[in-house]
């Protein structure tokens, strides 16, 4: 039985670059905690969203896009909360509350103890989906 991906920084997953449902699927088998429960709602809402996208793991954090290397959103565990990336962010209304030190990237956190709001997290990736993405 293979050991268990290596936990980083924030409870975040070691886990191989990868394309498809498979990396995505063992990096949130690999999340400890209530943020297991937050990166599976992620995944299903981003995915009811947008059927189409196609999912990787690059740099240890699940990424959603085009399929040609071009992603609209992410997610990430770090200590305190889960952060939702989202590429083109400034061209999103509203505009996700958390900024970055790049011009055109807008986070969201969630904290174990907040209520998402499912529905702006859908219009949000409806949006990113309809915009050009970020080539990685």
């Amino acid at each position: 039985m293979p050991d268990k991906p290596r936990l980083l920084a924030g409870d975040n997953p070691q886990i191989p670059k990868g394309y498809g449902n498979a990396p995505v699927n063992a990096y949130l088998d690999a999340v400890p905690g209530w943020k297991q429960r937050v990166c599976q709602q992620l995944d299903a809402l981003i995915m009811r969203a947008v059927p189409d996208a196609q999912k990787a793991v690059k740099w240890n954090t699940p990424l959603y896009g085009s399929g040609d290397d071009h992603y609209f959103t992410a997610y990430h565990c770090m200590k305190q909360y889960v952060k939702v990336t989202f590429f083109n962010g400034t061209e999103l209304n509203p505009v996700p509350p958390e900024p970055s030190k790049q011009a055109n990237i807008r986070y969201f956190h969630i904290r174990e103890t907040d209520k998402l709001d499912d529905d702006q997290l859908i219009d949000w990736f409806l949006q990113a989906a309809a915009l050009p993405g970020a080539k990685m």
